[in-house]
């Protein structure tokens, strides 16, 4: 089992902690669900990379970091690999996060594996049927893989993804309402039992959060370091949310789609969190809540060159 004991423990990572990951580099992040025009060969994208690649390199080279998926202790491997999809047919193997743009990546393989006519097509996204996942495959078929095809991850703000997750399960899926919402009430507000599970509020899903262990978590809010488990899976890219459009555009010309592929807009029902949504959710969070839930994705923050979220009294006056 990882232990966040061993990580937190090493001088490089308390630095990360204690100062943020970009205390002397901030590469500029445009405003959230605005994806950049740049190119991943822009001078400022190279250095996100290198600051990535740099902590990373850190992180994962210390002793008690795994080198491999069979390193990984059972359930740990069963997470990452059935979150691994496969195209065969292009050679690249795609590690989804929900709630990073993981539904129109799906469409994307399943048009490239001819499952779907194009990414255009309006229907509901079935997250299971026409694709194929490595956690299906015998070990000496993940082991090829693994070695050989072109791997990548998009990543994004870890509490711009919790609070995307928070609003659109908590507020638009009566399903999440009822089998997470409901006990989340009942659990953390007093007299909470006559909920319908959808009048969570923030605070009471983050002390939910709190109280969960990384490794049981619903996809959905769990660590994009548990879930895709970048120390064990050496990635060739790691896209980012923040430059979406760039970023997937580099890695359809990487695995050599054909021309008439392209990445799917975002719908126009979407609404995306916005940098004074996140300001506005924080700020009336307790700062204690916050910084109690920083270590369960401190790998998030630190190796993904993400910036500690801000909720300093001269900021949230702002």
């Amino acid at each position: 089992m990882l232990m966040f004991g061993v990580i937190v423990a090493s001088s490089g990572l308390l630095l990360l902690i204690e100062k943020g990951v970009l205390a002397r580099v901030k590469p500029p992040h445009p405003p959230p669900g605005q994806p950049s025009r740049r190119g991943p060969g822009e001078p400022e994208d190279e250095v996100l990379r290198d600051v990535r690649n740099r902590t990373i390199r850190a992180v994962c080279g210390q002793r008690a970091m795994p080198r491999s998926v069979w390193e990984l202790p059972a359930g740990q491997r069963r997470t990452v690999l059935r979150h691994l999809l496969v195209s065969d047919k292009h050679r690249f193997l795609y590690c989804y996060v929900p709630k990073v743009a993981c539904s129109n990546w799906k469409r994307v393989l399943k048009v490239l594996d001819g499952a779907l006519e194009s990414v255009d097509v309006r229907l509901k996204m079935d997250h299971k049927s026409d694709l194929v996942f490595l956690g299906d495959m015998e070990p000496d078929e993940i082991s090829y893989r693994l070695e050989n095809y072109y791997k990548f991850v998009f990543v994004r703000n870890p509490m711009e993804r919790l609070l995307s997750a928070y609003r659109n399960k908590f507020g638009e899926i009566k399903e999440y309402q009822q089998k997470y919402g409901v006990e989340i009430v009942r659990r953390y507000r007093r007299n909470g039992g006559s909920s319908a599970g959808d009048d969570v509020t923030f605070s009471e899903f983050l002390r939910y959060l709190l109280d969960e262990e990384a490794e049981r978590m619903n996809e959905h809010w769990m660590p994009i370091y548990n879930l895709c488990q970048p120390c064990a899976v050496r990635y060739d890219f790691i896209g980012s949310y923040e430059r979406l459009s760039a970023d997937a555009n580099y890695v359809l010309e990487r695995v050599r789609s054909p021309a008439f592929v392209r990445f799917p807009e975002r719908q126009p029902w979407y609404k995306p969190v916005t940098a004074e949504t996140l300001h506005y959710y924080l700020c009336n969070t307790p700062r204690r809540l916050i910084k109690e839930l920083l270590p369960k994705y401190i790998l998030d923050f630190s190796l993904f060159a993400y910036p500690l979220p801000n909720v300093s009294s001269e900021f949230c006056r702002q």
